[in-house]
């Protein structure tokens, strides 16, 4: 039916609220569905707190006037990691807070989703759809075999965070996991892109590719409502040239102590001091007291000399100042229009 069926609130076009790990929390997420898109939750691998998460966007969204799918449906979507989350705690809390989407990642295998999409659906009587991010076109294939989800996120390898630390950039994964879907006879799963995109000409591009939304994470980084330290956001706006000042590595992971991730996937932050010491990707017990005494400097760990992770994607260059969400979003569809304008006209010369 399309992503505007079963999300009625949303604008064209779609525009997503990425589920980053303890930064995009409710006022993140119920922003971003205030201004017409998806927002989700990034529960990641903690779900232990997950119903206080659910609760504070209950309330947020009782105070606006947002509605979701059913009646009992929350208009914002929640994000897991599968290798960490725990499974029955995420099953008990959905149960009572129905999300309209959950959103998993890397599990340590694709056959680890069939419990989770069969338990969640039944749990919420089928009114929470699934979303499963991939980064290739075998991912993609084998996810729609075994769980047949109603969204496909296409990651491309430009995305902040994480993510293989091998793949394709969206501009050629995306309309290659659309033709693989179709052919094999999934046309009816919807393909959403991640990766990269931070403004308006990315959206198009998207679009153009045939994405039926279009995932950010990065640039609500330098949103208002994101449960972000200021140097973190500081540093994202400072940064430029995003493919030579960002880096997919497992040294940050290493160093923050997040090491149970499957061998396949990397991070993706801005090289800083902690990258540049570890030689060889080597994390070094100096590199890790250091690490620490930056921990105790808060903001001032993110300075122009600072060591502490942040994850951002290539498209962080584009990215000079921290707005509301929803004016980023004004913004980007205006952008979008006045492409499609543009471009309309030029077909009109023809």
């Amino acid at each position: 039916m399309g992503l505007q069926h079963d999300y009625p609130w949303v604008k064209a076009p779609v525009l997503i609220g990425a589920p980053m790990r303890l930064i995009s929390l409710a006022p993140l997420a119920v922003a971003v569905s205030h201004a017409g898109g998806l927002g989700f939750i990034g529960a990641g691998t903690e779900v232990h707190d997950l119903e206080a998460h659910l609760q504070e966007a209950s309330r947020l969204i009782r105070e606006t006037s947002l509605v979701g799918s059913a009646a009992d449906v929350l208009p914002i979507g929640v994000g897991f990691i599968n290798w960490g989350a725990d499974f029955n705690t995420t099953v008990r809390t959905l149960e009572k807070y129905k999300p309209a989407a959950v959103w998993f990642f890397a599990p340590y295998k694709n056959a680890d989703l069939v419990q989770w999409t069969e338990e969640i659906s039944n749990a919420t009587q089928g009114n929470t759809k699934t979303w499963v991010q991939v980064g290739s076109v075998h991912d993609a294939v084998e996810v729609a075999r075994l769980c047949r989800p109603d969204v496909i996120v296409a990651q491309g390898s430009d995305a902040g965070g994480h993510g293989l630390e091998r793949g394709a950039g969206i501009i050629t994964l995306l309309p290659e996991i659309a033709d693989a879907l179709k052919h094999e006879g999934f046309k009816d799963i919807s393909v959403v892109a991640a990766g990269g995109v931070v403004e308006g000409r990315g959206v198009a591009a998207c679009l153009a590719l045939g994405s039926e939304g279009v995932v950010m994470g990065t640039r609500f980084l330098a949103s208002t409502e994101a449960t972000i330290a200021a140097g973190y956001q500081r540093a994202v706006v400072r940064a430029k040239d995003g493919g030579l000042s960002t880096v997919r590595s497992k040294v940050y992971d290493t160093l923050r102590g997040t090491t149970g991730w499957p061998e396949r996937i990397g991070g993706r932050g801005i090289i800083n001091q902690s990258f540049l010491d570890a030689k060889d990707g080597k994390v070094t017990k100096e590199n890790v007291d250091a690490y620490a005494e930056a921990l105790k400097k808060g903001d001032d760990g993110w300075d122009e000399n600072g060591r502490l992770t942040t994850y951002a994607g290539t498209g962080v260059g584009l990215i000079d100042r921290i707005k509301p969400a929803a004016a980023i979003m004004e913004e980007i569809r205006r952008q979008v229009m006045d492409i499609e304008l543009r471009t309309s006209k030029r077909q009109s010369r023809i």
